[in-house]
């Protein structure tokens, strides 16, 4: 399985830690990737984020993992803004392995995956091989691909 984190309102580097040892209480994270900076996508108007992605293993489903990470995310003080806003803390499920989940409150992989690239670039540093059910895709191929403008560096 794999995660992204992200943040961009207040201190972020100290979210990002709490938001993995939050999630180690419930699953073994075994990678986790360096931090990414970029601006936001989808809405401009806010300070960058950072982003991280961790790889781990777990055995919630993905009803119950959706649920633990809006446990994670509150437990970071997360206030909801509206689509794309600014987050404390953000907690994605990338993949979960070949699992492929389309119900209305949760799509897995992420459906947005392909086009962007602050979740491709730190995903790739930890697990580029990883095959993108159902089309076979690598994100090593994704992020190659990637047509997104926005640029993302390790901090």
């Amino acid at each position: 399985m794999i995660l992204l984190l992200g943040c961009n309102v207040g201190d972020c580097p100290r979210r990002l830690r709490e938001g993995l040892e939050h999630l180690s209480r419930k699953m073994e994270v075994v990678r986790v990737s360096r931090t990414y900076a970029g601006k936001a996508w989808g809405k401009a108007d806010q300070p960058r984020f950072l982003n991280l992605a961790a790889r781990a293993k777990c055995l919630l489903t993905p009803d119950e993992l959706l649920a633990f990470a809006k446990d994670v995310e509150a437990a970071a003080g997360r206030v909801p803004r509206g689509r794309w806003g600014p987050r404390e803390l953000d907690v994605d499920i990338v993949l979960m392995g070949e699992k492929v989940v389309r119900e209305p409150h949760l799509v897995i992989p992420h459906p947005l995956l392909a086009f962007r690239r602050f979740c491709l670039a730190p995903v790739s540093e930890i697990a580029p091989g990883a095959v993108v059910p159902p089309g076979g895709k690598t994100i090593r191929d994704l992020l190659n691909a990637c047509g997104d403008p926005l640029e993302v560096y390790p901090t």
